[in-house]
């Protein structure tokens, strides 16, 4: 069997899923697209045209799992062993509570007011609009890293003393907060900051980000 991953490297929610791949070491290919000018087959794979999208050519013909936290539940359940959901039922429940609020929210304000302003924006040949960017940056965005802030403390991981899929999706979101050419200011939230630092530091993150850098040295040149 042949795991395929549908989407853009950019996106969240396809790190996201890549970062899940890397640390439990299970082998994908990986066919790239913009959401913004997907291929015509995109809304027979994903029908709410979300990415990213998982196929597994072992699966029955037309068979896909859109949806990041579907795909990430799927992959921790085929491939139990890195465990990156916590056992106990409450540690859990926390790790998809972060997952949830940062795609569903951190992310609801950070991809188009900020990361779409900044990369996507300069890719379709658009003048950014830097004051949303920068309400974005110094109003909107601090409350969540607030929150953050308070819940990491001075732990090493956000739920059940482990590595998990919170922790992945946080750092997972924070990749489009640098990339939009923003840093998190140490003093405002020295724990959050540390934290992130600590998640792209691990080989998994490390190397993904990497491998994006062209494609945002080259959105940020135009």
């Amino acid at each position: 069997m042949a795991l395929i991953l549908y989407g853009s490297g950019l996106s969240p929610f396809v790190r996201k899923v890549r970062v899940v791949l890397a640390e439990k070491h299970i082998p994908y290919a990986i066919e790239q697209f913009s959401p913004f000018r997907p291929p015509p087959y995109f809304e027979s794979i994903s029908p709410l045209k979300r990415i990213p999208v998982l196929r597994d050519s072992g699966w029955p013909e037309g068979m896909t799992l859109p949806d990041s936290s579907v795909i990430c539940d799927y992959l921790e359940n085929t491939h139990p062993e890195p465990a990156l959901f916590p056992k106990a039922p409450l540690e859990r429940a926390r790790a998809l509570w972060f997952e949830e609020y940062v795609d569903s929210a951190v992310f609801a304000e950070m991809g188009p007011n900020l990361f779409f302003q900044r990369i996507v924006k300069k890719f379709l040949r658009q003048t950014p609009d830097e004051e949303l960017c920068r309400k974005t940056v110094s109003e909107n965005l601090p409350p969540y890293y607030d929150y953050l802030e308070r819940e990491i403390g001075g732990r090493e991981y956000l739920a059940g003393e482990m590595f998990s899929i919170a922790d992945i999706a946080v750092g997972s979101v924070m990749v489009n907060f640098f990339h939009a050419g923003e840093t998190l200011d140490a003093k405002c939230w020295p724990g959050l900051a540390a934290y992130v630092a600590r998640l792209h530091a691990r080989p998994s993150f490390a190397a993904i980000i990497a491998e994006e850098m062209p494609l945002i040295e080259l959105a940020r040149s135009r």
